[in-house]
């Protein structure tokens, strides 16, 4: 298995890419912000995504989004595919990506939003705190992306405060800090994420 920082020779896997990230939305029956062919062989060709290839087959795929002037950045798009789940690829991709991003962008705050517990445990342990969506970046065209989302009416209702997905957040300077101070491993309570994601199930999805 090979997991490398993509370019234009990769175009080719742009179209599996979309269908992929679009099935997989289906299938768990949770909003994603949907990708075209031509969006990421963008990120491609300019070095911001890795891809995961099994002797040229897809098997994995993640890119970084900039916002705010390079204030922000995030890891999006992440998914592997259905044929090489459950060996540990999310987060070998995910470790890619965060450290392609730290590379490029090595001030920026990275920072997520999600509804999967898989994910939000990749993003606890290497070093993303959850946060208020206030925290994230203001940036209107990231907040536009998630028109695609079914959900987007609810972060809409809530003017843009708190949707179904959870904020999450890596902050460099506050990281820093904590290494310098050398702290406990936290571990991520997974039941009270759990609890929180039926909370707001049960809190919006009855006032559509």
């Amino acid at each position: 298995m090979e997991i490398l920082i993509a370019n234009e020779s990769h175009f080719k896997y742009a179209e599996i890419i979309c269908d992929t990230i679009a099935e997989s939305a289906k299938i768990r029956g949770t909003g994603i912000a949907k990708r075209t062919p031509e969006y990421i062989c963008k990120k491609l060709s300019n070095g911001n995504a890795v891809i995961a290839l099994d002797e040229g087959v897809f098997a994995g795929f993640c890119y970084i989004e900039v916002w705010g002037h390079e204030k922000f950045v995030a890891n999006s798009g992440l998914i592997v595919h259905p044929d090489f789940r459950d060996r540990g690829l999310a987060k070998q991709i995910k470790q890619k990506i965060f450290d392609l991003s730290r590379k490029k962008f090595p001030d920026a705050k990275i920072f997520g939003i999600t509804t999967g517990l898989a994910v939000m445990k990749i993003n606890y342990e290497l070093g993303y705190k959850p946060t208020t969506f206030s925290e994230l970046t203001d940036d209107p065209e990231f907040w536009k992306g998630c028109q695609t989302c079914k959900n987007f009416d609810i972060l809409t209702r809530t003017e843009r405060k708190m949707c179904l997905c959870t904020g999450m957040l890596y902050d460099p300077a506050v990281q820093t800090k904590k290494k310098e101070e050398e702290p406990e491993r936290e571990k991520l309570n997974t039941k009270a994420f759990k609890r929180l994601k039926s909370i707001k199930e049960t809190l919006f999805l009855k006032k559509k």
